[in-house]
């Protein structure tokens, strides 16, 4: 609990204020299904918050071929938040046990997303950092809310899932309450990372296209 912050990037450019009217709006869309039922709007959120790291894993993974450069550990951090990111959905599933309904509405936003997302990022990476960047920030939002939640008594502590046991390496006895902790300081290192990967766009001039 001790490692984690709050942070907020200003949108002062018009591409860092696309990329929060594009994240609320994402957050508005999420709460209309979901609302107070938190274990299942993680569910989403972990959906969608693993697609973007395999996108920009794939699209600079591309262009370090074309361009024959060093990617300077960019590819790898990056697939190594998806691979984060879908662990978390993997555990949220087990906790919110979704019926048939509610995987297809999954595998339906997380179409869409990589569509849409895919075509930001080809003619603007660093707004597509941005957004996931804003994205991570609801994200540690949510996350608290769901720790208020518990620790108020409105969602029961129950036991952690085995699963989140084994990735965290957490004690046998550890609880929902110790795994939503451990998720929201992953949440936390990848808004950060998103924040100084699009920030590196301005700092080092580099292109924010693909193309």
């Amino acid at each position: 609990m001790s490692d984690f912050q709050f942070a907020h990037h200003s949108a002062t450019r018009t591409s860092e204020r696309i990329a929060l009217k594009v994240t609320k709006f994402l957050k508005f869309v999420l709460n209309i299904f979901y609302g107070e039922r938190l274990a299942k709007r993680a569910v989403i959120l972990e959906t969608i918050a693993a697609v973007p790291g395999m996108v920009a894993g794939m699209f600079n993974h591309l262009k370090a071929l074309r361009r024959m450069k060093n990617d300077e550990g960019w590819i790898r951090e990056l697939l190594d938040e998806a691979e984060n990111e879908r662990m978390h959905l993997m555990i949220f599933l087990d906790i919110a046990k979704p019926n048939w309904i509610e995987r297809m509405l999954v595998l339906l936003g997380q179409g869409v997303f990589i569509f849409f997302y895919g075509i930001i990022y080809l003619v603007s990476s660093k707004t597509a950092h941005r957004i996931v960047g804003y994205f991570e920030e609801e994200a540690c939002k949510s996350y608290t809310e769901y720790l208020e939640a518990i620790d108020n008594g409105t969602v029961e502590n129950i036991a952690a899932p085995i699963l989140a046991i084994n990735y965290y390496n957490l004690p046998s006895d550890a609880t929902l309450r110790d795994v939503v902790v451990r998720i929201r300081l992953d949440e936390a290192g990848h808004r950060d990372r998103n924040h100084s990967f699009a920030n590196a766009y301005e700092s080092r001039d580099l292109p924010e296209h693909l193309l």
